[in-house]
């Protein structure tokens, strides 16, 4: 581990619903959350005003709606996401050509490779100016945490939010350390957690206090040789640059093992559209599904099916885990699940997939919740979704607060408004039509402005 505190983390501030809010002036101050907004939604990202109330990501969208009932629910608008992302990451790479990003909204940076820091004042410096820059391109804040290690920075960064910038100096990491829980270290997860917690260790220090032979014991040789080493503050891991994904998977383990069968393949659907997710927010498609499963007694079983061209249709992507399913016996139960997607692609080629049109035809989008589903309605029959940008020729830029019972509600304001007025149409109002997310500062036009002027 190096001496100076050259390792950047950056972690946007709720970085979905803080799009949303910085698009919507209606709702900044507002509790927002996003994510599926149907029966079977889960929750990407929750506002700060709405982490009042106990609603975080990964929650039931229905379990959000009873703590937060007056919370503005908006579906995903992952295209804007993405090019957000792309100028903050842009930004980064200005301060080092070793940029790790970990999600579209956090990344780390080694700021020494870029000769940007060598010290702690040109650490503070650089994550100072970083932060400046990214509320002057995007109108977002982030929060930077700056330490000697990776695993120091992400904590530094956590402790700075939101919207702050805290740097951990070195010589002072053991002490920091110590009384944290042993959750707070990489690789300790619930199981891991647990494990230690019946062996009586709750903290790093006692982490560190219970030796090295003792954590290979409990944890296995390599785990309990990492754990070590981050129990004491060392983490040698160098921030890797920007590789390319050669897969997407989730699972889960079960603390009881499962039996019955209807349970084990309503698992496995919902964590093909948690895989589906994690696709779209990425940005990519792909052509194999991998089914892993765990059973009763340790074995492990993975199935695969590769298709015609890649994809990230979840009634597909579904389809192809339940087929997947059906060629593994689970009789005694199963202990995990995951379901992967491989064969990565920028791109998707839905067309291929006739087989998936009847179960499409058939589901709402309430019903398909947690597939986030595209952003614009089809000009036969108009579906507006929650968040959904819109334009009318007589009030101009909106976005869809709701719609149903043949009505849809828009109220109408930009990025750079006042909060504006709210209107109700028919939903097969000849005017309203769907529209481009608008720029959320502006310096875009001011700087084009800028440039006619000069020109002239």
């Amino acid at each position: 581990m190096r001496n100076a505190p050259t390792i950047l983390h950056l972690d946007m501030d709720a970085f979905f619903a803080s799009v949303e809010q910085a698009s919507k002036p209606s709702l900044r101050g507002k509790a927002v959350v996003v994510g599926g907004i149907g029966p079977r939604g889960v929750v990407a990202t929750a506002s700060y005003e709405a982490r009042v109330f106990g609603v975080h990501s990964a929650m039931p969208t229905a379990q959000a709606r009873r703590l937060a009932p007056n919370a503005a629910y908006l579906m995903p608008r992952f295209a804007l996401y993405r090019s957000i992302s792309d100028q903050v990451m842009a930004l980064l790479r200005e301060l080092s050509p070793l940029v790790e990003p970990l999600s579209l909204d956090e990344a780390f940076v080694d700021l020494e490779a870029g000769n940007t820091a060598w010290d702690e004042a040109s650490a503070r410096e650089a994550g100072a100016r970083l932060r400046a820059d990214i509320r002057a391109v995007t109108g977002l804040t982030g929060s930077v945490g700056l330490a000697a290690s990776k695993m120091l920075a992400k904590i530094a960064s956590e402790r700075a939010k939101p919207d702050g910038l805290v740097l951990i100096e070195p010589g002072t990491e053991r002490a920091l350390l110590s009384p944290m829980p042993v959750r707070t270290l990489p690789g300790v997860g619930p199981a891991t957690g647990d494990h230690l917690r019946r062996a009586g260790i709750t903290t790093v220090q006692e982490l560190s206090e219970a030796g090295e032979d003792e954590l290979v014991r409990l944890l296995g040789k390599a785990h309990g040789h990492a754990l070590y080493a981050m129990a004491l503050a060392r983490d040698d891991r160098p921030v890797v640059a920007e590789r390319e994904a050669k897969s997407v998977s989730v699972e889960d383990t079960y603390a009881v093992d499962i039996h019955d069968r209807l349970r084990i393949g309503l698992e496995v659907r919902r964590l093909a559209d948690r895989c589906v997710r994690r696709l779209r927010g990425a940005g990519l498609s792909g052509r194999t599904i991998v089914l892993k499963v765990r059973r009763y007694d340790f074995s492990t079983l993975t199935r695969s099916e590769t298709l015609r061209g890649p994809t990230d249709d979840p009634s597909v992507i579904r389809e192809a885990a339940a087929r997947l399913l059906d060629s593994v016996d689970t009789t005694g139960g199963v202990r995990l699940l995951g379901v992967g997607v491989s064969g990565l692609a920028d791109y998707t080629q839905e067309d291929l997939f006739a087989q998936a049109a009847g179960e499409l035809a058939e589901e709402t989008p309430e019903e398909s919740a947690p597939d986030f589903g595209p952003e614009r309605p089809g000009p036969a029959a108009p579906e507006w979704r929650a968040g959904q940008d819109v334009r009318h020729p007589e009030y101009g830029h909106g976005w869809v607060q709701g719609s149903g019972l043949g009505r849809v509600t828009v109220r109408f304001e930009t990025p750079l408004s006042a909060p504006g007025r709210v209107r109700t149409f028919r939903s097969d109002e000849a005017g309203l039509e769907p529209a481009d997310p608008l720029p959320l500062v502006a310096q875009v036009e001011a700087a084009t402005a800028e440039g006619e002027t000069d020109g002239g």
